[in-house]
């Protein structure tokens, strides 16, 4: 067998309480409008996924009636289909397990980010129409697909 010099760093998935902005970057992979990660950053639970170094984050919200809610979640687009945003997603399934029924997220109707969420265990459960229209000063693509209407999905935990 042979030796290598490699340490083996293990995933670790912690809470950020201060200086959040730090991480924008992220943020702004989920949400490209500023002014809109604004209006949750401040009330939200922050965490960040790191393996070696910052893969990926999310901010979740209680909106109340035993809901949790994913605002954003992002993995660093080098980073994506590792199974990253998948450990953030259980990570947060089994951390508020007890203390809220359903965890549920809103995203753009595309092709990548909707699959994500299913293969995550969420079902469709409502949509806002022309949220992003009404919400964004910039028309919003993802995928080459302009984004309308606000998709929420739902998981049980």
């Amino acid at each position: 067998m042979k030796k290598t010099d490699r340490k083996e760093i293990a995933m670790e998935i912690r809470e950020v309480r201060d200086h959040k902005k730090q991480y924008l970057s992220l943020l702004l992979l989920a949400d490209e409008q500023e002014d809109m990660i604004v209006r949750y950053l401040d009330r939200g639970t922050m965490y960040v996924l790191e393996d070696g170094e910052v893969r990926g984050e999310c901010v979740v919200t209680d909106e109340g009636d035993g809901i949790l809610e994913i605002k954003n979640i992002a993995v660093r687009p080098q980073d994506q289909g590792k199974g990253y945003g998948r450990a953030l997603v259980d990570f947060l399934a089994a951390r508020y397990r007890g203390r809220f029924t359903v965890m549920q997220a809103g995203t753009g109707d595309s092709p990548s980010t909707v699959p994500f969420y299913e293969k995550c265990g969420f079902v469709r459960s409502h949509r806002i129409r022309n949220f992003f229209t009404d919400h964004y000063d910039h028309p919003i693509y993802e995928n080459g697909v302009l984004l309308t209407d606000m998709i929420y999905l739902k998981r049980r935990i």
